[in-house]
């Protein structure tokens, strides 16, 4: 590990020559080598790559959604939040292992089906395994202190992407595809303003990739996207920016957090605006509540079966209860958004349902 971070900082530092930010193709070439140093430690030679097995890190997604609270924090939000015990206190690295708990929202226990709290320590990647953690989950808290979030902010995000998770973002429009002969060919349908063709070939080089066709449907698309697209082991997670201790601050500075994207100030402590935080949890997860009717009786709205966007069709929702269920049925008659009729609408495996439907299935 000392190896490869050595590697990183030689890099790094390069990259902040003079004469290299002038050379675009040699700059290229750097970022995909400290693109791979990076690599190594996600997946360590020899390793599994699943980021160690020490204790607290062996955690089972038990949920349909998983939220991750990343950053230098005490545990009393998460405490209070789900109920589970870790150990409290008012300073940062009170915790410094993940430690699962739930959460109900809306009727569905599952909708944090776990959350980790991974204290990140200020030396880089000391806890790979709870950065390895955090790339399985759904939504990240990145949890700050409002006395100083700006210098924690940057840390904790270049502290995840150098772990491959991007945050508030989406896979790049880029496509690369390999091909036995034909050298490099390069094709955009809109201009490129952050790199140019010196780049591209340099990263392609430093992956031995000498014949590929790469095709760029994106105005700012950098040299580091592109060694995304080559890499393709990068997660694409929302964050939500939590700004802690709000109660320590006045008026006007708290209306200026408010103007920071994706985020939301609370107090642990005084339990301020906590019911806000959990709405724009549940927004951005993006989930899908459905409800149950027995043939004959009234809707069970007690406990929803909670689903996630894209996958929420009539067969999702028969596989979530029993897997021999969709194989059973005759038709499903639904009632809800999805539903063209108030009265209900018969439909078949692959309608896609909507939040809050209900759905009642006859067997064959």
């Amino acid at each position: 590990m000392a190896t490869t971070m050595q590697k990183i900082k030689d890099i790094e530092a390069e990259m902040t020559n003079e004469v290299t930010l002038i050379l675009s193709y040699h700059l290229g070439l750097l970022k995909a080598k400290l693109a791979k140093a990076r690599r190594e430690l996600i997946n360590p030679s020899g390793g599994s790559g699943g980021g160690g097995g020490g204790l607290g890190f062996d955690v089972a997604r038990t949920g349909i959604a998983s939220v991750g609270f990343v950053g230098f924090p005490s545990s009393t939000l998460m405490t209070k939040l789900t109920g589970t015990f870790s150990e409290v206190a008012e300073y940062a690295f009170t915790t410094l292992t993940t430690v699962p708990g739930t959460l109900t929202v809306h009727g569905a226990p599952i909708i944090a089906g776990l959350f980790s709290l991974l204290g990140l320590r200020h030396d880089r990647c000391s806890n790979s395994s709870q950065c390895t953690v955090a790339r399985t989950c759904n939504l990240i808290f990145i949890v700050l202190d409002v006395l100083k979030p700006l210098g924690d902010k940057a840390v904790i995000e270049s502290e995840l992407e150098g772990f491959g998770i991007r945050l508030n973002k989406k896979p790049p429009s880029i496509l690369v595809r390999k091909k036995d002969k034909g050298g490099i060919n390069i094709t955009n349908t809109v201009p490129l303003t952050k790199m140019d063709p010196d780049e591209i070939k340099a990263v392609l080089s430093e992956y031995k990739i000498a014949n590929a066709d790469v095709a760029i449907r994106q105005a700012d698309a950098t040299p580091d996207d592109l060694i995304d697209v080559i890499e393709g082991n990068r997660v694409y997670i929302p964050a939500l920016y939590v700004l802690n201790k709000i109660d320590a601050i006045s008026i006007e500075e708290l209306d200026l957090l408010y103007k920071i994207p994706n985020s939301v100030p609370v107090s642990s402590r005084e339990w301020w605006n906590i019911d806000e935080l959990i709405e724009k949890m549940w927004e951005m997860l993006d989930l899908t509540r459905v409800y149950t009717k027995p043939r004959g009786q009234a809707p069970d709205y007690s406990a929803p079966v909670v689903l996630r966007r894209g996958h929420a069709t009539i067969e999702d929702f028969c596989n979530s209860i029993h897997k021999e269920i969709s194989k059973q049925l005759k038709y499903a008659t639904v009632w809800g958004a999805s539903a063209k009729h108030s009265r209900g609408q018969k439909v078949g495996l692959d309608h896609v349902l909507e939040d809050e439907d209900v759905v009642q299935l006859v067997k064959k």
